[in-house]
C-alpha cells in the first residue's frame, strides 16, 4: 500500500501486519480505512456551507458569499420550472451546485456525471466585445447551465434501466476501459460534441432572457461575416472539435459560435420548437445525437452542415453588400498580418511605436512594440495565462518607459507586473491582487483599475511603489466598471458601466471627489437598443473620447465631443473597429477584425454620416417565428423561497458520502484474466472520491492466494492514498529486512 503524498512504506506496513495472514485481503481494507479516518473530515476547501431546496444542493466556501445565496437559488428554480415545462424534465436527482470564488472572472461548468453538477464562478462576467450576455449574470448562467443538465440528464426507458442496473451514471476511466460504454449506455447524450451542447444552450440563454444573448448579438454575427470577407476556412463538424479548437485563434470559443450560428439556422429554416426535438431525449428518440438528427431532420448532419455553410456565405453577403452601399471607411494596415487577439493598446507619438499585447495559436502570448511605419514587431515580454479575449490588462507610462500588466487572466487571481522599456527588466508588484483594466495617471502618478472580490466590483489607487492598494469605490452587486480610461489632466476617470438591468453607459467620474470619498457620476452616453459602449479613451487633449459600439450591427468607431456633449461616427466598417487610439488630428489606429484575428489598422479621423446597418440572424427568428417570445422566463423575484423548504447549515463531506456507480470489470493479472466488480463513491460537494475494485482470476495456473485482487483509491485534496493486495516478496523484504 502506497501514500501518494507524504508518509514512509515502513509505517504503512506496520498497519498492514496488524490483521492476522489468513485474513490477508481483509488487510487491505482495515489500512486504507484507517488512513482515511485520519484525513480530515472538512471539506478540502475549509470551512464550507449548504444550502438545500427540493431541486437544488447548494454548496458555497464562505459566509461572505451568502449574502447572494436566496437570490442564486431564486433564479435556479426559475430556470427548473422553464426546463420542466418545455422539455417535461424531473432531475434524476437533486442538482449540487457549487459556488466559488476561484477566478477573477464568473465561470460555469455544468455534468451529469457522476450526479447533476454545477460549478458556479461568482465574479463578474468578461464584457469585452460584447462576447457574452450583458443581463443579470447568475439569472443569466443558471439558464445556461441548467440547459446542459437537461439536455444530458434527461433520460429514456433504456437510459434509466442501465442507470439501474450500475447504481448510478458512471463515469469514464481510463482505469477501466469498460466504463466508457457503461457510461455511453447510462448517459449517451453526454458523449455528444462540444458544439452541439454550447450551441444549444447559448441558443435557449438567449430567448429565456428575452432575446439578449449571443444568438442576437454582435459579436456573433460579425465573426462569420469576416469569415466569408475574408475568404475563411468553414470547419465541418468533425473538423472543428480538432483543427478548429486548436489552430484558430479562438480555440474552444469556437465550439459557442459554431454550434449557435448552427442551431439559428436549423430554427430559422425548420422553426425552434422542431430543434428542440433534436435535444429532448425521450422513449422514441435515437440516443445517439447525429442520429436523432437524422430522425428529426430527415437528412443526415453532415448534409444540412454544408447546406448551413452555403446559406450562410449568402446571408453574410447581403449583408456585406448593404455596408457598401455606402462608402467604406478606408485603411492602412498597419502590420502584414492579424494578431490574433489583442489587449488595449497604446501608443508613442516620440517613437512612433505602438504597445500591445498579442496572443497567436502556436506561440507564447506576448507584449509586442509595433513600428507604425514600417509595421515590425519587437516582442517585450512574455504573458503567462493570457486571457483569450483581450490577452492582458496594460497600462503604459510614458515618462518612466514603463508598461503595467496583468498575469494569470485566464486562471486564478490576477497579479500585477511591470516591465522596464529601457532595460526589459521584469518585476512582479502585487501578488494574486485580483485588479485588472489598468490605468495610469500621468498626473500624479498612479495606476488606477478594477478589482473583483468576493463578487465585486471596486475601483482601486496604486501609489507608487505600486505594492498595496486602496479601494475608493465599491459597487453594489449587479454594476461592474469597465475600460477604464483617465483624462490627461488627471481630472477624470472615465468608464463603461454595467448595471444589473443589463443597461450600459459610458460615465465620467470626478477623481478628487472620489478621493474624499463621495461617489457621483456623469452619464455621457447611452445607446438604445441594449448596445454597450466600449473601449472609450481621451484625445492627448482632452478634448474628445473615441471608442466603439454595435449600435447598428457592426462595430464602428464613434468621436464624442466632451465639452458639447456631442458624438459622430468615424467609420463605415464591413466587419468590425476595436480599441481605437488616436494618433494625431488626422488619423486614428484601430484594430480590425478578420478571420484570423485583429489587424492594427490606420483610418482618418473624419466624421461620416452613412454608417450602414445589418440584419441580424437571430432578429430574423424573432420575426418569423414568435413562439421564442413566449420563452422569456419571468423575473426570479417571481420564486417564493419560503414555499421551496431551505434547509441550511455548515458542510462536511464524508456526511454527504455515497455511492455512485458499482460496475463490473475485467482486468489482466500475469497474462491471465480476472473478472469482478467496482465501486465508486463520493460526496456531492466532490471533496471526496473514493474507489475499490474486487476481482478474481479463475485460472489454475494461478496459485490460489494470488487469485484475489482487491484495489482501493481515495482522494482528498492534494491527497491520495492508494491500496493494492499482495504477496510477500523481495520487495517487501527491501522495505521491512524481512524474509
Amino acid at each position: 500500500m502506497e501514500i501518494a503524498s507524504g508518509g514512509r512504506h515502513e509505517k504503512v506496513l506496520y498497519f498492514y501486519d496488524r490483521v492476522p495472514r489468513t485474513m490477508k485481503p481483509l488487510r487491505l481494507m482495515y489500512c486504507s480505512f484507517l488512513l482515511i479516518l485520519l484525513l480530515p473530515c472538512r471539506s478540502l476547501f475549509g470551512q464550507t456551507y449548504y444550502s438545500s431546496t427540493k431541486n437544488m444542493f447548494l454548496v458555497y466556501l464562505s459566509k461572505e458569499h451568502s449574502y447572494i445565496v436566496p437570490h442564486l437559488q431564486r433564479s435556479f428554480e426559475n430556470a427548473m420550472r422553464f426546463h420542466r415545462s418545455v422539455f417535461d424534465y424531473t432531475p434524476s436527482e437533486n442538482v449540487t451546485v457549487l459556488l466559488q470564488d476561484f477566478d477573477d472572472f464568473g465561470t460555469g461548468g455544468a455534468t451529469p456525471l457522476p450526479w447533476n453538477f454545477l460549478n458556479i464562478g461568482i465574479e463578474p462576467y468578461d464584457y469585452v466585445y460584447e462576447t457574452g450576455p450583458t443581463n443579470e449574470r447568475m439569472n443569466w448562467v443558471m439558464n445556461h447551465e441548467l440547459a446542459h443538465v437537461v439536455a444530458t440528464d434527461k433520460a429514456s426507458s433504456t437510459d434509466r434501466f442501465f442507470r439501474s442496473l450500475f447504481f448510478g451514471k458512471v463515469s469514464s476511466t481510463s482505469d477501466n476501459p469498460l466504463s466508457m460504454l457503461y457510461s455511453y449506455l447510462a448517459v449517451p447524450r453526454w458523449y455528444c460534441p462540444r458544439w452541439y451542447h454550447e450551441g444549444f444552450a447559448t441558443f435557449m440563454e438567449t430567448w429565456m432572457a428575452g432575446g439578449i444573448g449571443r444568438a442576437l448579438g454582435g459579436y456573433d454575427e460579425m465573426v462569420f461575416r469576416a469569415m466569408v470577407n475574408d475568404s475563411s476556412y468553414f470547419y465541418d463538424f468533425v473538423g472543428l472539435e480538432s483543427e478548429g479548437k486548436t489552430i484558430d485563434f479562438q480555440v474552444g470559443a469556437n465550439s459557442y459560435l459554431y454550434g449557435t450560428r448552427f442551431l439559428s439556422y436549423l430554427a430559422l429554416h425548420y422553426n425552434p420548437e422542431k430543434l428542440l426535438l433534436w435535444f429532448n431525449r425521450t422513449d422514441d428518440s435515437q440516443a445517439y445525437f447525429a442520429s436523432q438528427f437524422e430522425k428529426v431532420y430527415g437528412v443526415s448532419l453532415d448534409e444540412e452542415w454544408s447546406k448551413w455553410i452555403a446559406w450562410e456565405h449568402e446571408w453574410q453577403r447581403a449583408n456585406l453588400d448593404s455596408v457598401r452601399t455606402h462608402q467604406v471607411t478606408p485603411s492602412r494596415p498597419v502590420t502584414s498580418f492579424p494578431l490574433g487577439s489583442v489587449s488595449r493598446a497604446h501608443f508613442d507619438p516620440s517613437s512612433r511605436k505602438l504597445y500591445t499585447a498579442m496572443n497567436l495559436p502556436g506561440q507564447l502570448a506576448q507584449i509586442v512594440a509595433v513600428d507604425i511605419d514600417s509595421g515590425t514587431i519587437e516582442p517585450i515580454a512574455n504573458v503567462p495565462t493570457p486571457a483569450l479575449y483581450y490577452v492582458t490588462s496594460l497600462a503604459y507610462d510614458r515618462a518612466g518607459q514603463k508598461l503595467f500588466f496583468t498575469t494569470h487572466n485566464s486562471r486564478y487571481w490576477r497579479s500585477i507586473n511591470v516591465v522596464d522599456l529601457k532595460t526589459g527588466r521584469i518585476e512582479e508588484l502585487l501578488k494574486d491582487a485580483r485588479i485588472g483594466d489598468l490605468v495610469y495617471n500621468h498626473i500624479d502618478s498612479t495606476l488606477w483599475g478594477v478589482q473583483h472580490h468576493n463578487g465585486f466590483s471596486s475601483v482601486v489607487r496604486c501609489l507608487p511603489p505600486y505594492n498595496s492598494w486602496q479601494v475608493l469605490l465599491e459597487l453594489k452587486y449587479g454594476k461592474d466598471l469597465f475600460d477604464l480610461d483617465i483624462s490627461p489632466d488627471g481630472r477624470f476617470l472615465s468608464a463603461s458601466l454595467a448595471e444589473i438591468s443589463g443597461r450600459q453607459t459610458l460615465v465620467k467620474l470626478p477623481i478628487d471627489k472620489m478621493l474624499r470619498g463621495e461617489v457621483s457620476y456623469e452619464t455621457l452616453i447611452e445607446f438604445e437598443n441594449s448596445t454597450s459602449p466600449y473601449n472609450f479613451v481621451f484625445t492627448p487633449d482632452g478634448k474628445y473620447m473615441f471608442g466603439t459600439t454595435y449600435y447598428t450591427g457592426i462595430s464602428n468607431v464613434v468621436r464624442y465631443d466632451v465639452e458639447h456633449n456631442k458624438k459622430e461616427w468615424i467609420s463605415n466598417c464591413e466587419t468590425g473597429y476595436f480599441r481605437p487610439i488616436p494618433m494625431g488630428e488626422d488619423s486614428v489606429i484601430v484594430f480590425r477584425y478578420t478571420g484570423k484575428g485583429f489587424l492594427p489598422v490606420v483610418i482618418p479621423n473624419r466624421p461620416t454620416e452613412d454608417v450602414s446597418a445589418i440584419r441580424y440572424l437571430g432578429q430574423e427568428i424573432v420575426e418569423k417565428y414568435p413562439v421564442v417570445r413566449s420563452w422569456t422566463v419571468p423575473s426570479p423575484l417571481t420564486i417564493n423561497l419560503d414555499t421551496l423548504s431551505v434547509v441550511s447549515g455548515e458542510y462536511a463531506g464524508l456526511r454527504h458520502l455515497r455511492l455512485s456507480s458499482a460496475y463490473p470489470v475485467v482486468e489482466g493479472y500475469k497474462n491471465h484474466v480476472g473478472f469482478g466488480q467496482r465501486f465508486d463513491l463520493g460526496d456531492i460537494g466532490f471533496d471526496h472520491a473514493i474507489d475499490a475494485t474486487f476481482s478474481y482470476s479463475p485460472n489454475r495456473q494461478i496459485p490460489v492466494d494470488e487469485r484475489f485482487h482487491a484495489t482501493m483509491n481515495y482522494m482528498f485534496s492534494y491527497w491520495k492514498v492508494s491500496a493494492n493486495s499482495f504477496r510477500y516478496s523481495p520487495f517487501r523484504e527491501r522495505m521491512t529486512g524481512e524474509s
